[in-house]
């Protein structure tokens, strides 16, 4: 499958707003004395003439992982950690793009050399008023945030190429047509990167896989990647006709490509990342040296990564960091993440050497900065999400259930993943009576439940539009029949493979239980003889018939085994699973409590 490149033409870009300068303390910099001062001081030439100085300071403005979050994020999903001088913490509501929009344009003011970026996710996995219209809405927001460029995130491809290409280039959704009194979408103002996403008949990059921004003859390029095991976390109809090539050789390639062109200052947009050692936001992950404190895939990438290019912005694993890693040649190199959800933006200063054409890299400075909600809303932003939530709200305001309490998806096994695995039990077992247990991927879990009313609906209520929150990607539930052993293997695939160097734990019904002894290593960790069912073994030659969504049935998240069931049936949608399930088991005089989260015994 091919989606035609098409050129970036700026349509709608707005005078960027100019207000007063925000920032915080410099995270993971990087400083070394100049020949000459940066910025745009200019030398007096024979005949009048004024000659830009060597040295230009240029601003990049970055975020990823955004997952269309237009208005404020509930919960912990909404708030950030900031760790003081003296080591005590500090919990900060943030997010929202009202906010985002008036903080990056405080950032911008004085700058005229300045870029904003993003490292992918942009879309998909959102709340809906985005989700629910094919996170339109989140474009429509991203170009009034004046976002020059982003790369692809694996998200970017929940709902296939074609619809990724129809975001970028515009038109209406072939199903559900054009909203807004049949206004035509226009698409994206800013170019999608997917440097090594290639189509399988073409052999070429589905989107543009650089982009080069170009002021007064500066000149810095971008390239665009998303994680090479994008098919392993997307639904299998979401990559079909798609090939994702190594983040390393991809970006590599066209650096290459790049310099070729004259462009020495390259920024590499990737969608992977890697978890610093403190969740504050503000944490300094250069201590005691450079890239100390973070660990994860994107190491081992940015050591990889040609010196040529001269900063990562980075995303996917939805932490905060503003590090500096060495490059191959052992020279240090930025690398930021900006959490996820709006909640913060990096700010980066390039030093850009007009005499060289690149990056003067020891003057390269960053650090994270809090989207608070202490600013003047942006009016724009405001009026647009009114706009979409206008047309969501008959749908969205719908309640559906009633908790006791909050539920959330944070821990190894969740109160509110037993609840999902129960839903998706109790809708498998409508469909054949037989069936026995229910198996849930925690990433498919995006929020929690909040007893805390978000609108008009009272406190405890669950309304439609916080249960498309929680699950947003119209998965089917699946039933499929799985010997004992296999069962017990697809456990095991949990601490294994793919997923040995971080277990993806598996939410699991009511009935289904054993131990999880992570003391231990490999297949190991999975206690064999503690699984059971009912109070039972799992005898190893009985068939069971076993409920997942559409997205683990095939063989997602590692789990291959998953895969290979027997005896098919596809049921309803997740959501709808969800929603019968919280419909027939709670009332606002009875409400549904949290879940005990006592199924699975973890020993550590």
């Amino acid at each position: 499958m091919s989606v035609k490149p098409q050129p970036h033409h700026p349509r709608r870009r707005s005078r960027r707003l100019i207000a007063a300068a925000a920032g915080f303390a410099t995270v993971g910099a990087l400083f070394a004395a100049l020949p000459a001062a940066a910025g745009e001081t200019k030398s007096k030439q024979p005949g009048g003439y004024q000659k830009p100085s060597r040295y230009q300071d240029v601003q990049l403005l970055s975020f990823n992982d955004l997952h269309g979050n237009l208005e404020p994020p509930a919960g912990s999903s909404g708030r950030v950690t900031e760790v003081h001088e003296d080591g005590t913490t500090e919990t900060i509501d943030a997010g929202g793009v009202e906010y985002l929009a008036t903080h990056l344009r405080q950032a911008r003011n004085g700058n005229k050399y300045s870029i904003t970026a993003a490292g992918g996710d942009m879309v998909g996995a959102s709340p809906l008023v985005s989700g629910l219209f094919h996170d339109e809405p989140t474009i429509e927001a991203l170009n009034k945030l004046d976002l020059d460029v982003t790369s692809v995130g694996n998200h970017e491809f929940d709902e296939g190429a074609k619809e990724l290409g129809r975001l970028q280039n515009g038109g209406c959704h072939p199903a559900d047509g054009c909203y807004n009194d049949g206004e035509t979408f226009e698409g994206a103002n800013f170019p999608y990167l997917a440097a090594n996403v290639l189509g399988e008949k073409t052999g070429k990059p589905i989107l543009k896989p650089y982009w080069v921004w170009k002021q007064n003859g500066v000149k810095v390029g971008f390239i665009g990647v998303t994680l090479e095991d994008t098919p392993g976390i997307v639904s299998a109809e979401g990559v079909k006709g798609l090939k994702f090539k190594d983040e390393v050789e991809t970006i590599n390639k066209y650096a290459k490509v790049l310099e070729k062109q004259g462009v020495k200052s390259v920024v590499a947009l990737i969608h992977e990342g890697g978890f610093p050692a403190s969740t504050a936001y503000n944490y300094d992950c250069d201590s005691p040296g450079a890239g100390d404190g973070i660990s994860g895939p994107i190491v081992d990438i940015a050591k990889n990564i040609t010196p040529k290019v001269d900063a990562l912005v980075t995303g996917h694993t939805h932490t905060a960091y503003a590090c500096t890693i060495n490059d191959p040649s052992g020279k240090p190199r930025t690398v930021t993440s900006a959490a996820s959800f709006g909640r913060l933006y990096t700010d980066t200063t390039l030093t850009y050497d007009r005499w060289t054409g690149d990056i003067a890299r020891t003057a390269v400075d960053s650090a994270n900065h809090v989207v608070t909600r202490d600013v003047a809303k942006a009016a724009d932003m405001t009026e647009l999400i009114k706009k979409w939530n206008t047309l969501a709200a008959p749908i969205g305001n719908r309640a559906i259930g009633h908790i006791s309490a909050d539920i959330p998806n944070t821990g190894t096994e969740s109160p509110l993943g037993d609840l999902i695995a129960d839903a998706q039990l109790a809708h498998g077992k409508e469909l054949d009576p037989g069936t026995d247990l229910a198996l849930m991927n925690p990433g498919g879990i995006r929020t929690g439940l909040t007893y805390a009313a978000k609108g008009a609906e009272g406190d405890g209520v669950v309304t439609y539009a916080e249960g498309f929150a929680v699950q947003p990607f119209a998965n089917t539930v699946n039933l499929q029949d799985f010997t004992g052993a296999q069962l017990v293997k697809v456990l095991q695939e949990q601490v294994t493979g793919a997923n040995a160097a971080s277990p993806k734990v598996l939410q699991v019904s009511s009935g289904l239980t054993y131990t999880l002894d992570l003391t231990k290593t490999g297949a190991d960790r999975v206690v064999a003889d503690s699984v059971k069912l009912n109070g039972a073994a799992i005898d190893p030659a009985a068939t069971y018939r076993v409920a997942t969504n559409s997205f683990l049935a095939g063989g997602g998240d590692g789990f291959t085994t998953l895969g290979q069931g027997t005896n098919d049936l596809v049921g309803s949608d997740d959501l709808t699973a969800l929603e019968k399930y919280l419909t027939a088991n709670s009332s606002a005089t009875n409400p549904i409590s949290p879940p005990a989260a006592n199924r699975i015994t973890v020993v550590q």
